[in-house]
């Protein structure tokens, strides 16, 4: 009876943290679905140039005003028919990471990706509707071919770190040998090895790169190499190396850091850091792909535009 009540005090304790801090085989517990969505931009704003840390109370004051401000950066960028609307974003959901940075970058100080000439030509010129926003300069509709991954249904940079939008969830499965990352956005599934098998060979080049992980205390790091050259993530190329570090630090919040290396590209490895945030909400399916309607109207629009 001492041993039943003993268990069952476990089980309460467990319940009342919300979480098992680590699985029936003795790893930290990293399971869940969670969203990735931040509150702020990947690099620190030019108005923020000084200021790398927000307030406590102005981070409060940017997560209340993020849909707000989501809403009044798309007007000023994207010419819509009215979609990206407080129905659709996400944006209301975002927070600011638990370290209140006013940049997802963190390294560099400045908070700015370390491009080199070429890195910055090459992503400008890379399809992308990142890009398409920033410059504010339509990509071509020759082709298929011309228009971005996420348009094409191939993949989506949300894989490793957010979009901004929407379509921010993933969720975690974990085995002994194994650690599964299934990302809303395009049905995009990383599977991570722990059992140390030898990387693939270089010949071998995917879509989201081979990954394998191992634990550094109750940090999980994923190292990720071999990605193709039509990625280009942020511009980069197939040298492209990611480490990326997951704790977790209580039974809402995953810290996530990610270091980011490809000498052709960038000057210097740069690192972000964000809070994963759990959710009992249910990933969907976001059927992108099912005749991919929004692709052929882009073409063929181009070429009514191109009659006229």
């Amino acid at each position: 009876m001492r041993t039943i009540g003993f268990v069952i005090s476990l089980g309460l304790l467990a319940s009342a943290e919300g979480f098992a801090q680590t699985t029936s085989w003795g790893d930290p517990d990293l399971q869940g679905v969670w969203s990735n969505l931040a509150a702020i931009p990947l690099e620190r704003p030019a108005a923020l140039a000084d200021k790398a840390f927000f307030t406590e109370e102005e981070a409060a004051e940017v997560e209340k005003n993020a849909l707000a401000t989501t809403l009044k950066n798309v007007a000023g960028l994207i010419d819509t028919s009215g979609e990206f609307n407080e129905i659709w974003l996400e944006s209301g959901q975002g927070r600011v990471p638990r370290n209140r940075s006013t940049s997802l970058v963190i390294d560099p100080p400045d908070g700015r990706i370390p491009f080199t000439r070429e890195g910055r030509a090459r992503w400008a010129e890379t399809p992308n509707l990142t890009t398409e926003r920033i410059t504010g300069r339509a990509l071509r509709a020759d082709t298929w071919e011309d228009r971005a991954l996420q348009e094409r249904c191939i993949t989506t940079d949300n894989v490793f770190y957010p979009n901004g939008f929407y379509n921010n969830y993933l969720q975690i499965v974990q085995s002994r040998d194994t650690i599964v990352i299934l990302v809303e956005a395009m049905h995009d599934t990383r599977v991570i090895s722990l059992d140390r098998r030898p990387p693939l060979s270089a010949s071998i080049r995917q879509w989201l790169g081979d990954s394998r992980g191992w634990w550094e205390g109750k940090t999980l790091v994923v190292e990720t190499t071999n990605f193709n050259s039509r990625r280009r993530l942020q511009g980069a190329t197939e040298n492209l190396k990611l480490v990326e570090r997951f704790t977790r630090v209580d039974s809402d919040t995953i810290d996530y850091r990610l270091t980011v290396s490809d000498p052709d590209t960038f000057t210097q490895p740069w690192t972000l850091e964000n809070s994963l945030w759990r959710t009992d909400d249910m990933i969907y399916e976001v059927a992108c792909h099912e005749g991919n309607l929004s692709l052929a109207g882009i073409l063929s629009g181009a070429r009514a535009q191109e009659k006229k």
